[in-house]
């Protein structure tokens, strides 16, 4: 049976997400081992000589030195855990604010949280043309809402909010949790598969390792490790494009819940089309607004712009309009919404759509 209502997709896109989380464990321990096979084609750890020997003392070195592995990931994690913010803030340039000095943006967003019955997210900004939006937090206290200069000049009351109140939507249902999470994981795996990648190409460059140690199945080992490599660099995105994407359709219906206005949602999202790339590592950029970069849309976190409006006028009652030709001199912010909605209101509990 087909999940209805909006938090019944959110349950279900938590769970999927959850499950999807578990994996990254595994795929640590198995790009161990894939190292430790690496190792031994180069001669760098004792082999004997045949592979299916190979292959089981690779495993039983794996179990012994598993623990040490997993502590000194769990460390990492720690200090990304707890650090997380500050390295964000220096890979994209922003900086907290008060209300004094962005006080329209300030009091959307306060409003948006005392609907809720939340504190208000500290709010922070990015120096830049582009339009964009993120939040960040692990628990109440933490959390963070960052919007770019860009997006605040170009938006007006109505359009702000809506962005604003699909931001509130990743923290009420915990998603940016979960995405801080799981770009500590898929960075660690990433750069694990670096690591590989490199071990492979510099001692094939320099002839290291110790050829006298080297076993059977040698070549099949490096073949082996470098195909891990690869698989783990292409799952870690994959795995995070997952968690990303169906979240941001939960989000746009959420940002529709809160302000009643999904004719500003659309509207926000036309004039964002096109104009919202900022440079960040991809882990930071999976918990953007928008981030159309990616192979063909392949390894793209975010579903298309068009996609997200077609969703909100489907199954949200909201219309397209034209955007004005030449844009508005200065900030937006007394900009006219577009027409109060006359249709039915948006079906969340009713009618499925694509965020489930």
């Amino acid at each position: 049976m087909g999940a209805v209502g909006l938090q019944t997709y959110i349950w279900n896109n938590n769970i999927k997400s959850t499950l999807l989380l578990l994996g990254f464990p595994v795929l640590l321990l198995g790009m161990l081992y894939a190292f430790e096979l690496l190792l031994m084609g180069f001669g760098y750890l004792p082999s004997a000589y045949s592979p299916e020997d190979n292959f089981l003392m690779a495993g039983q070195m794996l179990v012994h030195y598993s623990p040490l592995a997993i502590g000194a990931a769990a460390v990492w994690f720690v200090i990304a855990y707890f650090s997380y913010q500050s390295i964000i803030d220096l890979s994209t340039g922003a900086r907290p604010v008060q209300r004094t000095e962005l006080p329209r943006v300030y009091n959307l967003l306060e409003n948006l949280a005392i609907s809720r019955g939340m504190k208000t997210p500290t709010l922070r900004v990015i120096e830049t043309d582009a339009m964009n939006a993120f939040a960040t937090g692990l628990h109440e206290g933490q959390y963070s809402v960052t919007v770019t200069t860009g997006l605040v000049d170009a938006l007006d009351d109505h359009e702000l909010e809506a962005v604003l109140a699909h931001e509130m939507t990743h923290v009420i249902n915990r998603d940016v949790r979960l995405m801080v999470i799981a770009s500590i994981f898929a960075g660690a795996i990433t750069l694990l598969a670096q690591i590989i990648y490199r071990s492979i190409m510099w001692t094939s460059w320099t002839g290291g390792g110790d050829r006298r140690r080297r076993g059977g199945g040698a070549g099949l080992f490096i073949v082996i490790a470098l195909a891990v490599a690869a698989v783990g660099w292409v799952l870690a995105l994959v795995i995070r494009m997952a968690i990303s994407r169906r979240r941001e359709y939960v989000a746009d219906a959420g940002a529709v819940e809160l302000t009643k206005n999904p004719d500003a949602m659309i509207s926000a999202l036309q004039k964002i089309s096109g104009h919202s790339e900022i440079h960040a590592p991809s882990s930071v950029r999976s918990m953007f607004l928008d981030d159309d970069e990616g192979v063909m849309g392949l390894f793209a976190t975010h579903p298309p712009i068009d996609k997200r409006i077609d969703a909100l006028v489907r199954f949200a009652g909201g219309r397209v309009s034209p955007l004005p030709s030449t844009p508005p001199a200065g900030p937006a912010a007394q900009a006219p919404v577009s027409t109060p909605l006359t249709g039915e209101p948006g079906p969340w509990g009713r009618r499925p759509g694509p965020w489930g």
